[in-house]
């Protein structure tokens, strides 16, 4: 069997960053899948289920409510590594033209104090399994070591 794209990517020296994954036509539309990295693979410990099950939450309330972006939002979800995200948008994206988004969810993430949504029983599967306290830890690190000052190096997957 062939590896599949992402598996052909140096996880070595991916570090941080919003890099496009892949873009698939479907129809006449383009979804482009963006990989949200968050930590460096096999550098620095992974995210834990908690956090990443309320960055989830959010990102994906958040996102699908967007004024610009929530009917182009497909999915947002974990990374199987639990070092970052995927997130598809219907459309045909850069890396770049979406971190303005990426800035706005974060410190959406980052400011966020007020009950999870769908953290309960009757909405989530795993509700209990949350840590908004680090997520908005994790989201407010992303945003000053990578999203503020981000340029090509954390934009373009290493060669």
């Amino acid at each position: 069997m062939e590896k599949i794209t992402s598996f052909t990517i140096d996880h070595i020296k991916l570090q941080p960053g919003v890099y496009v994954s892949r873009k698939d036509s479907v129809g006449k539309e383009v979804i482009t899948t963006f990989d949200l990295r968050m930590t460096s693979p096999n550098e620095e410990p992974v995210m834990n289920t908690a956090e990443m099950h309320t960055i989830e939450h959010l990102a994906a309330t958040f996102l699908r409510n967007h004024k610009e972006y929530g009917e182009k939002t497909i999915y947002f979800g974990p990374m199987g590594c639990r070092t970052g995200f995927y997130l598809l948008l219907a459309g045909d994206y850069s890396s770049k033209d979406i971190v303005p988004l990426m800035v706005e969810l974060y410190e959406f993430i980052r400011d966020f104090r007020d009950e999870v949504p769908g953290a309960s029983a009757r909405d989530c599967g795993n509700y209990l399994d949350m840590n908004l306290g680090m997520a908005n830890y994790l989201a407010d690190r992303f945003l000053n070591n990578v999203l503020y000052h981000i340029d090509d190096s954390r934009l373009i997957y290493p060669g």
